[in-house]
């Protein structure tokens, strides 16, 4: 069986780690923190991330790259966005040359405006895969039935991780879009975001709706400006993971923008939990990746003033709603 390292020990990366640890792989999961390895290989239970679950037995759990590292065939890249450069940077000269890495991280570079997969390939010159979709780690680790899509630019490879990572209740589709899957994953937090100030305001189901379906165009636009298949947005990686993250509570994203319409100010948002709500620093690269880009997008450019400049949520509401008319769909 295939040695597999996860790098990343939040909810999502020890979901995956425990996920392929109960499919009789080799794995080992990385943290930064050496006090919760330390405590996970004591308990078995990272009480951090995921507190009411146990992981295997047979999941080994180290903050030393090197030993996480040395013999993975398969290295899942479960870090925030913002952290993958610094932390790839110490783990390349620990990965073999066979290493294939697995990004399931989503976000976009602050500064550099790059996606996670261009990162990981400019910082270890190894070849990556996406993989992205509606998952909240809540209900994977609980075995409820999910579907994501795997996207890669080789055939082959899409074929043996799609194997690899799916289960009787985990579901994963290949697809060629990576770009596309990337920007569907990182792009869907802002617009939670979003959502979750629109239901805080009590703007209602009709508002939700436009929102969802507005975001969607804004979000394909960017991508396609930038390589993507307009079709990915219609999928998993699209329209899938966009609905599941404006409409539940669980999304880490769609809480925060609970709390903006609230009233509560951001900082203070950020000090109530050590989970990483992607689409706060997601939104000020977007709006200045759609600035460099040219591309439109209203509802991303509220988001980053509600977030970064202590805009009046409900001012963003009427500024959208009073923009000049247009025909739905141009360009």
């Amino acid at each position: 069986m295939s040695y597999i390292s996860v790098i990343g020990a939040g909810s999502w990366g020890t979901t995956l780690a425990c996920l392929l640890a109960d499919k009789g792989y080799d794995v080992t999961l990385w943290a930064f923190e050496k006090d919760l390895v330390d405590e996970i290989n004591q308990t078995r239970i990272n009480r951090i991330y995921l507190p009411d679950v146990a992981v295997p037995e047979n999941l080994k759990v180290t903050n030393d790259m090197d030993a996480a590292l040395r013999k993975a065939r398969y290295v899942v890249n479960a870090v925030p966005s913002q952290f993958t450069r610094p932390i790839f940077r110490e783990a390349t000269p620990f990965l073999n040359n066979e290493t294939i890495i697995v990004s399931v991280s989503k976000g976009i570079e602050k500064g550099t405006l790059l996606t996670v997969s261009t990162i990981l390939k400019d910082v270890t010159s190894h070849p990556v895969t996406v993989l992205s979709g509606p998952s909240f780690a809540k209900e994977v680790i609980k075995k409820l039935p999910t579907a994501v899509t795997l996207a890669t630019e080789d055939n082959n490879t899409g074929i043996v991780l799609q194997e690899i990572f799916t289960t009787q209740y985990f579901r994963v589709y290949t697809h060629d879009d990576i770009i596309g899957a990337e920007m569907g994953g990182a792009l869907k937090n802002v617009m939670a975001i979003a959502a979750g100030i629109a239901e805080s305001l009590g703007l209602g189901n009709n508002a939700r709706a436009s929102l969802i379906t507005r975001g969607l165009i804004e979000m394909t636009r960017l991508a396609v400006s930038l390589g993507a298949k307009e079709r990915t947005f219609s999928g998993l990686s699209g329209i899938g993971d966009l609905v599941l993250t404006c409409t539940s509570p669980l999304s880490r994203n769609y809480t925060v923008g609970i709390k903006l319409g609230q009233g509560i100010k951001l900082r203070e948002i950020l000090g109530q939990t050590k989970s990483v709500a992607e689409g706060v620093a997601t939104a000020e690269s977007a709006y200045a990746l759609s600035q460099k880009c040219g591309i439109e997008m209203p509802i991303v450019e509220q988001v980053y003033r509600i977030l970064y400049e202590d805009k009046d949520p409900s001012l963003a509401v009427k500024e959208l709603m009073e923009r000049t008319l247009k025909s739905e769909f141009y360009g």
